[in-house]
């Protein structure tokens, strides 16, 4: 009976709620950006996470990071940068280049492949910057025990 009843409300909330300023038009929108450079280690510790820096270019002040587009298969993984777009007149028309941390847990013993997201060509086929990262068992002691 509770399941019912709240759903009446968010029905009726959904069709009775308006716009202040009666544009009903969204203020902003999501939009996948190509990446532009990747800063990451030559190799992982397999139970460690490791930080990874990838750059792209925001075309303008409207632009701001929203989340990385993260899919999983097998041992790759394909990264893709969204930001969200405002729609304000007010922007900024100067690109500005951002650089965004993903940190990477180390789960698997594999060569992982790191597949970047960097836009399409002109026949409108996505292309990616290709890195595979070799994963050792545990850090290499050099056999410095200083402090």
């Amino acid at each position: 009976m509770k399941k019912y009843v709240l759903l009446a409300i968010l029905s009726i909330s959904m069709f009775t709620s308006c716009s202040v300023d009666g544009d009903s038009s969204p203020s902003f929108s999501l939009e996948v950006l190509p990446i532009e450079s990747v800063e990451m280690p030559e190799q992982f510790t397999h139970g460690e996470t490791h930080e990874i820096l990838i750059t792209y270019v925001a075309p303008n002040s409207c632009y701001q990071f929203n989340d990385f587009l993260y899919e999983i298969e097998g041992h790759v993984r394909t990264v893709a940068i969204v930001n969200t777009v405002y729609n304000n007149p007010d922007c900024i028309a100067q690109p500005e280049v951002v650089t965004v941390s993903l940190d990477f847990p180390v789960t698997g013993t594999e060569t992982y492949i790191f597949k970047f997201y960097q836009g399409e060509d002109a026949q409108g086929v996505d292309q990616y910057y290709l890195v595979e990262v070799p994963v050792i068992n545990s850090r290499i002691d050099t056999g410095d025990n200083r402090q």
